[in-house]
Formats: structure tokens, C-alpha cells, sequence
């Protein structure tokens, strides 16, 4: 098994680089749209953001899980397949590797490392889009973990995250590190701050309920989530 700092070290680089790539294909998307084509950019930005997530869970996967979000290291420490101890080290990794990668993409685009969002998301039917985001997210990953072959679950999570950020009203954010990261670039991918606690809570809400749930359609092991790892 990895040590400790090892897979600390994999969660933050790894949860950078997400949110590198959310954020700065976000900002890459709305400049050469011209910021007149929201689908256009909204299409580009899903795609690079779930290849990325393909290509960061295959990587890290083996050393730390690939958790890099908070809500599915609280539901595999539900289900014992990480200690309550490391799943209080792994969330703080997520958000500090989340701040860092939000800082790089904004000043790779020449933009203050951090500079608050002012783009509003809010409301009932933004919050039910979360819940059900992260509702799907998590049955994917429980779905496939226990019942495919692990070399599926990087491709069935890029996949997922490329459809949600499509089918919800919330664009799927399904992650509370990468929400308040988001919330310190006001750019195509921001969300504005005071927006940002209504989320988390319908994230965790969904993600608890996807994993009550499959519980009860399968009989869920202690092992690790998403990428099974030594």
C-alpha cells in the first residue's frame, strides 16, 4: 500500500489538475467562442474536463483511490473502505490541491490567481441539479466498482461528468472542492460565493443517497473507490 503522504500527494496533485482543467478550458472555451456561444463552450469545456478526468484517475488511481472529492471520500469512509483518519487528511488535500489548481488556471489566462465569481447560481432547481449530479456520480462509481472491471470506472466517470454537465441545470459541479474553487474565478466556470454552501449541501445530500442505496441493491465491500490501489 501507499504510504500516507504518498497518497495525500496524489489526491492534491490530482484534484489540481482537475480543477486546472475545468477552469482553464473554461476560459479557453469562452475566448475563442467570442462569449457569444454558450453552447459552444459549454461543449468544449465538458469534453476537456471529462478527458481529463479519464486520464487523472488512470494515473492516480492506483496510489490514492482517485478520490479528489470530498463527497466521495465521505462515502467510502461510510463504507469502510478508508479510515476515518485518512479520509480527514485526503478532504483537506482536495480543497488545498483544488485552490492551487483554480490559482494556475486563472494565471495561465493572465488573470488574478483568485478574484471572486460573480456568476449566480441558485435555486430550487439548481440545487435538485446538484443533488442529482452527484446522486449519478456516485452510483457510477459504486456501480462500476463493485460489479465491472476497474479498468471501466475512469472511462464511466469521464463519461458521466461529460452528460451531467448537459442534463443538469447546475452544470454538474458534484464536488464541493471544485465548487468553492470555482468560486475564485470569475470566468465561464465560476460560481458566486455566497451560492456555494447551497451546493455543497445538495452534493453531499445526493452523494449519501446514492450510496444508502446501493448498499441495499449490492452488498458493498470495504475496498477502495473508483481505481483499487496498493
Amino acid at each position: 500500500m501507499a504510504t500516507l503522504p504518498r497518497r495525500l500527494a496524489a489526491e492534491f496533485i490530482g484534484t489540481a489538475f482537475l480543477l486546472a482543467a475545468v477552469v482553464g478550458s473554461g476560459i479557453m472555451a469562452e475566448r475563442l467562442s467570442g462569449g457569444g456561444n454558450v453552447a459552444l463552450a459549454l461543449l468544449a469545456n465538458t469534453v476537456a474536463t471529462g478527458a481529463a478526468l479519464v486520464a487523472l484517475i488512470l494515473t492516480f488511481g492506483p496510489i490514492s483511490g482517485a478520490h479528489f472529492n470530498p463527497v466521495v471520500t465521505i462515502c467510502d469512509a461510510w463504507q469502510r473502505g478508508i479510515s476515518v483518519r485518512d479520509a480527514l487528511l485526503y478532504i483537506p488535500a482536495q480543497f488545498a490541491g483544488a485552490l492551487l489548481g483554480v490559482a494556475v488556471a486563472n494565471r495561465m489566462f493572465d488573470l488574478p490567481a483568485f478574484f471572486a465569481s460573480t456568476k449566480v447560481r441558485t435555486g430550487p432547481s439548481q440545487w435538485l441539479g446538484e443533488f442529482v449530479a452527484t446522486f449519478g456520480l456516485l452510483a457510477v462509481i459504486w456501480g462500476c466498482t463493485k460489479l465491472q472491471r476497474a479498468i471501466v470506472v475512469p472511462l464511466a466517470v469521464g463519461a458521466y461528468i461529460m452528460a451531467a454537465s448537459w442534463f443538469t441545470s447546475s452544470t454538474s459541479f458534484a464536488n464541493p472542492a471544485v465548487t468553492l474553487a470555482r468560486s475564485l474565478s470569475d470566468t465561464f466556470a465560476g460560481i458566486r460565493p455566497a451560492d456555494v454552501p447551497a451546493f455543497i449541501v445538495a452534493q453531499i445530500a445526493g452523494g449519501l443517497a446514492a450510496t444508502l442505496l446501493f448498499s441495499w441493491l449490492i452488498r458493498l465491500k470495504a475496498d477502495k473507490v473508483l481505481m483499487p490501489h496498493d
